[in-house]
């Protein structure tokens, strides 16, 4: 009788054990959720990961026309890393801008240090060589803005601060000289974004639809007119719909529509967003995303 109520005593406290440790394991996970501002089912904007794909970063670029001086924004391949934020920084450091005379801003031997994100703010903590830059008042505003625009590119940062060497002293805050740190944290901002014209978020290559198909991106076009349509694999045009950007040239404004379409068969296609020239209605910017459906 003593031996059995031994294994029943034991019992419990293993079964004690077991349940105080499943939720400090429970605990533990929400806190690192909710110091990262993440959760299981927040993806990023850019980079679908689940099966160690490449992963698809955006990068924003500075360029001087002759007219004048903004951004660039690109979409590049990088390897699969669990550091996605370092390595869309390196990208601006080390990248090869893809667009002619786009360049980049930040020194090669700049170092990021360190990234936290907590509470939709991202704090980047660069080596001292981040100071370094010779530009211009308008240089250091746009190489500002293209840290800022890379990294609210993912969906879990809306602000952004600097620090260097783990310091925000008299020197941190100038910067570059002309600018400064003074106004940080900052905020997103696609003013000075002129190219390309049209960059769609979603959908992405390849991505299996769903009905309605949704559509979603940024535009800098004539009064903000944004047309749409999906084709077949055969060309054929299933649906066209046509909306307005919040905003027409020379500004920047985002658009979103729906797709209504009933697929008899699986198959594939391609959607196409693009707008018409006023002057003679030829097709401009033209984006073209392949994209895969099933009944």
């Amino acid at each position: 009788m003593a031996s059995r109520t031994r294994i029943i005593f034991f019992l419990v406290v293993f079964i004690f054990m077991l349940t105080n440790l499943s939720g400090c394991i429970l605990k533990d996970k929400r806190e690192v959720n909710e110091k990262t501002n993440l959760n299981e089912n927040t993806p990023f904007p850019i980079g679908q990961n689940a099966k160690k794909q490449p992963l698809l970063i955006a990068v924003f670029y500075l360029k001087i026309s002759d007219q004048d001086e903004y951004l660039v924004r690109e979409v590049h391949k990088l390897p699969d890393t669990k550091n996605v934020l370092e390595a869309a920084l390196q990208e601006l450091i080390l990248g090869k801008p893809l667009t002619p005379g786009a360049y980049k801003v930040l020194s090669p031997q700049t170092k990021i240090l360190g990234i936290t994100v907590e509470d939709g703010l991202a704090t980047v903590n660069f080596s001292r060589q981040v100071l370094t830059a010779n530009v211009g008042s308008k240089g250091e505003a746009l190489g500002i803005q293209s840290i800022v625009n890379t990294l609210t590119e993912f969906s879990e940062i809306q602000r952004v601060s600097f620090l260097v060497e783990g310091k925000l002293d008299d020197r941190t805050r100038d910067w570059w000289g002309h600018v400064g740190l003074y106004e940080q944290p900052f905020k997103r901002d696609l003013t000075w974004v002129f190219e390309p014209a049209i960059w769609v978020t979603h959908p992405v290559e390849n991505q299996v639809i769903g009905v309605p198909l949704f559509v979603k991106g940024s535009a800098r076009v004539f009064e903000g007119a944004v047309i749409c349509r999906l084709l077949d694999a055969k060309g054929k045009v299933l649906v066209k719909e046509f909306t307005t950007a919040t905003c027409g040239a020379p500004g920047r404004g985002d658009f979103e529509l729906r797709l209504s379409l009933e697929p008899s068969l699986s198959g594939n296609g391609r959607v196409e967003v693009f707008w018409e020239s006023p002057k003679d209605g030829s097709e401009q910017d033209k984006i073209v995303i392949p994209i895969r459906w099933s009944k």
